[in-house]
């Protein structure tokens, strides 16, 4: 039970796995963010399989977006996330490596962050198509704080190819 004093905040959260059956790993995620405490699952876009970014010597990804409502803090909010990576065995072995589980704050509110452990709005976010078509699906008049509207933003990002999946 919450105290109605408590401020609800609005938040989107990249999803993404190459790793130990990503579908499952990412719908099981989908699951796990619905039960946060304090929080709401409200949209969750459609499943999108991409290609690996930066390092190319791995599996494809399978991506997706969740927009929830939180009274958690962004702080708070990332240490959540961090137990769901670890609870799927997620290892940070380098930068764009392969994983079992991604889960990263896009957006919290119109709030810009920039601190040692994160960074709000995700700083590569409007570089990634599968970012972009995921969060558009969910919220297409979604504004990025300091790089504008997503429908501007994904212009950018056409070049990369992604595939939206047939369920979610």
């Amino acid at each position: 039970m919450f105290h109605s004093d408590k401020k609800y905040s609005l938040a989107c959260i990249a999803l993404g796995s190459n790793l130990e059956n990503p579908i499952n790993q990412v719908q099981q995620a989908y699951r796990e963010l619905a039960r946060l405490s304090g929080t709401d699952l409200l949209k969750r876009s459609s499943l999108y399989k991409s290609a690996p970014v930066g390092r190319l010597d791995q599996p494809d990804y399978i991506n997706a977006v969740a927009q929830i409502s939180t009274v958690l803090t962004p702080r708070e909010l990332l240490s959540e996330l961090l137990t769901i990576e670890l609870q799927h065995e997620r290892v940070r072995e380098s930068p764009n490596a392969p994983r079992t589980l991604d889960l990263d704050i896009l957006l919290y509110d119109g709030l810009q962050l920039c601190s040692e452990q994160l960074t709000i709005p995700h700083p590569r976010m409007t570089q990634r198509a599968f970012v972009l078509y995921p969060l558009m699906e969910i919220a297409p008049d979604c504004y990025i704080p300091g790089h504008g509207r997503i429908s501007q933003l994904i212009t950018a990002c056409t070049d990369q190819v992604i595939e939206r999946l047939n369920f979610s």
